[in-house]
């Protein structure tokens, strides 16, 4: 009996006791009200050259046409040309259903059953106490040098993908920093099954992804500067949690109509760029991470690649680090959170754009609960018998400890790169205990390029952070900075907001009782990644 051989879905071939046919760039799998194919059609045992045309094999017209050129021109009858060709219909229909179905089953979401060992050891993991220091820890030793803060961030960021409100975040630094290297790092310690990583990606393809495909899943791209065209779908599903584009295709009639390409979110996205000031749209939507790069960083990560290059860095250990912290995101379920103390809770009147900061600080402090779940207890609502769990001081005091940084850099009107220049301009001039500086004299010293360093003196003269002072002596400008502490004041400013609304809560809760608190934790100055 004659079957469809589908070896080649490019070059799906069918024979029988007469003719071969061979489907010529294989059949699409949508539209199933057509059938459009290039068939070659050869006689077998025959010199006689092929036929070959492209034709709808649903439509008879054009069916009975080619099958009498064929009769006619292999010299064989039309019924028997014919039913050869409604043979392989029925065989092309078996095929597209059966590769329907298996590319249906390719996009259900992947599920990894742990073991009664795997998930109990996790849950213990989740109920320790400091567990976040913990968790910093073994992030460390899965591979991320440095960058203490952020790595923290971006691992709360990516957890909160299971909530109805995911966070998102972005990686500033300059070409050859780390973005790229943190982000994938930090994203191997999610699920595999939960991350899409995309290194380009067309201006429409995000509407032809199956409507549940992004549904809680984490997109890596790996360079904003490769999205330009996705960005505007992109932001609709960060925002509204849903995209939705319209259509116009033919039926078997010919006849127009209209469909809707329908994804659905929520989706968390991981994005890295250069390009600070190009992305303002997107930036708003997530949390800013500014890497460090400090010469203290440099000899951290490169006394890593001396150690990883020796063999003394255990790439095994690292996988093993890696898995059970995907484990540890496995066991973790989707729960309703409760911040009884939001309403206390207020930002800096310094923060730009404070409505959706304000949002991102509180959902924030929700994935910091939401990760401490073993930790918390449950209680239900007595009208809808809903569980949740609510949000603690210490789950307070611990986002406070790492978003100081990113309020900071919220409340700053400088971009980053602008920001960290003009405090190593500052460091400088405190080294040398001058005053005024030109231009090349902190371009050498700072190895800045030329071009960058105009573009932070138009944007710091701008902000009146820096003043030119001419000197009839000398022919080249000179600058002074107009205010030295102006951005520790705007740090104080923050952290005193903060230690405020923290300690009219504690007296609110506890009274005049001690609360119990996280232990202090001192940062670094090599941790200092956003000066």
């Amino acid at each position: 009996m004659a079957a469809l051989n589908t070896e080649n879905p490019l070059h799906l071939t069918y024979k029988n006791d007469l003719v071969s046919i061979a489907v010529l760039g294989g059949i699409k799998l949508e539209a199933l009200e057509r059938l459009r194919g290039t068939l070659k059609v050869q006689l077998n045992k025959s010199a006689r050259p092929p036929l070959r045309h492209n034709l709808d094999l649903y439509s008879d017209t054009q069916l009975d046409r080619f099958a009498k050129k064929c009769a006619e021109k292999l010299e064989i009858g039309a019924s028997l040309i014919s039913a050869s060709f409604y043979e392989l219909i029925e065989e092309l229909e078996k095929y597209r259903l059966s590769q329907i179905k298996e590319r249906e089953e390719r996009a259900k979401p992947t599920t990894i059953e742990l073991t009664t060992k795997e998930q109990e050891t996790a849950i213990n993991f989740l109920k320790e106490p400091n567990l976040l220091e913990k968790t910093n820890d073994l992030i460390g030793k899965s591979g991320v040098i440095g960058e203490d803060i952020n790595r923290q961030i971006m691992y709360l960021v990516f957890t909160k993908r299971k909530q109805q409100q995911p966070l998102h975040v972005i990686s500033f630094g300059s070409s050859g920093t780390g973005k790229t290297h943190l982000q994938e790092k930090v994203s191997e310690c999610m699920p595999p099954e939960d991350i899409i990583g995309i290194t380009t990606l067309s201006d429409n393809a995000f509407y032809y992804f199956e409507r549940k495909a992004l549904s809680h899943k984490i997109i890596i791209i790996e360079d904003l500067d490769g999205f330009v065209g996705a960005l505007y779908p992109l932001r609709e599903l960060q925002t509204k949690k849903k995209i939705v584009k319209t259509i116009v295709r033919k039926d078997s009639n010919g006849k127009t109509k209209t469909e809707h390409l329908i994804v659905e979110g929520p989706v968390c996205v991981g994005g890295c760029t250069t390009k600070e000031g190009i992305y303002e749209d997107n930036a708003n939507r997530s949390f800013l991470l500014y890497l460090n790069e400090s010469n203290a960083q440099d000899q951290k990560i490169m006394d890593y690649q001396r150690r990883a290059a020796s063999g003394n860095i255990n790439p095994h250990q690292e996988t093993e680090v890696q898995e059970f912290l995907q484990n540890v995101q496995r066991v973790l379920k989707p729960v309703k959170i409760i911040n009884p103390f939001a309403e206390k809770l207020v930002l800096p009147e310094s923060v730009f754009k404070p409505r959706r900061t304000n949002s991102h600080y509180l959902q924030f402090i929700e994935a910091v609960t939401f990760y401490h779940q073993f930790q918390r207890e449950s209680k239900f609502d007595k009208k809808t018998g809903e569980e949740y769990i609510e949000v603690t001081i210490e789950d307070i005091e611990n986002a406070n400890y790492l978003l100081k940084d990113v309020l900071l850099r919220k409340s700053d009107e400088l971009t980053g790169s602008c920001r960290n220049y003009l405090e190593d301009v500052k460091t400088y001039l405190k080294s040398q205990k001058k005053k005024q500086f030109n231009a090349f004299e902190i371009r050498k010293a700072l190895r800045v390029p030329k071009t960058s360093q105009w573009r932070y003196h138009r944007q710091l003269e701008d902000s009146y952070l820096i003043k030119k002072v001419k000197k009839k002596d000398k022919q080249t400008n000179q600058y002074q900075v107009t205010d030295e502490k102006e951005y520790q004041q705007m740090e104080a400013q923050i952290q005193t907001v903060l230690d405020d609304c923290l300690e009219h809560i504690k007296k609110s809760v506890c009274g005049d009782s001690p609360c119990s608190s996280v232990p202090k934790r001192s940062k670094s100055k090599v941790e200092r990644s956003t000066k």
